[in-house]
């Protein structure tokens, strides 16, 4: 064979191969990308599935529920004792969110030198009308060892069950949109916490399955109107405010700004009046 014959079979054999390989992507790899593409949209279950927010809104108080120990409630009875409410809708049998949910609170509550049924008040209620108050018990008692605050009242941290009509008109109130999965068998809601103070006015929503100390705190202080926290917690809610961008708790330069000036308008005060004492008693 000579050179040149050599090289156009060469070529050949390389633009067979080619050939095979442009099959192959057609084949495989762009059904694999179309699949990507499609999936990229979210399942139906989730499409009615979200938070509109209801800021400044109050939620009935009427609503009946049954307790851990198989008691009916109203909610009214976690409100009005002068406390703000840290508020959560789950259910006890989530396989993954709720649980992280649940436990993104408790680690930042660990952080908060608050405890539930004192300085401010906690509940949680299912979503599934089949879960039952043993359940519920079972959710309290792992949550109440695991936030690590001795002394809790046994009303500190309520969880509740009932009727789906009582928990859907929660949730409509909230602005939480959950919806059943029959084909997966569970539901679809979004991660989030809600803030309300004492007569039932929601504060402030916290999104996500972990949740800084600083944002809890803070959000539990704006709910708390003035009632709980100490001088100098005010004083730094005073500084800070909510961004719903970062959704988070941000610096607020102007209120800083003012602080600072207040600060320096007290402490002239003060090295004046030395002043004028001295030259008073010389």
């Amino acid at each position: 064979m000579t050179h040149k014959s050599l090289l156009r079979a060469v070529m050949k054999r390389q633009m067979q191969r080619r050939a095979r390989l442009g099959l192959l992507f057609f084949f495989i790899i762009m059904p694999a990308a179309k699949g990507q593409i499609i999936s990229d949209k979210p399942p139906q279950p989730l499409m009615d599935v979200g938070v509109e927010e209801r800021l400044g809104e109050t939620i009935p108080l009427d609503l009946l529920f049954v307790n851990s120990r198989g008691d009916t409630v109203t909610l009214g009875q976690y409100f009005k004792q002068g406390k703000p409410v840290l508020l959560s809708m789950v259910y006890y049998e989530c396989p993954m969110l709720c649980t992280l949910v649940l436990n993104g609170l408790t680690n930042a509550l660990q952080q908060i030198p608050w405890t539930p049924g004192r300085e401010f008040q906690m509940v949680t209620v299912s979503i599934d009308p089949e879960e039952t108050p043993d359940l519920a018990a079972q959710k309290k008692y792992r949550y109440l060892r695991s936030l690590r605050k001795p002394g809790i009242p046994e009303e500190g941290w309520v969880f509740l069950v009932g009727d789906s009509s009582q928990s859907k008109k929660l949730a409509d109130a909230l602005g939480f949109r959950y919806k059943y999965d029959a084909k997966q068998d569970n539901y679809a809601h979004p991660a989030v916490a809600f803030l309300l103070t004492e007569n039932g006015k929601i504060s402030r929503y916290l999104y996500g399955i972990e949740f800084k100390e600083r944002d809890l705190r803070l959000a539990l202080l704006e709910a708390g109107e003035g009632k709980i926290g100490n001088t100098l917690d005010k004083i730094i809610l005073f500084c800070y405010h909510y961004d719903p961008d970062s959704q988070s708790y941000t610096l607020f330069a102007t209120n800083l700004m003012r602080l600072g000036g207040v600060l320096t308008v007290i402490v002239l005060g003060i090295l004046l009046g030395i002043l004028w004492k001295k030259d008073k008693f010389k």
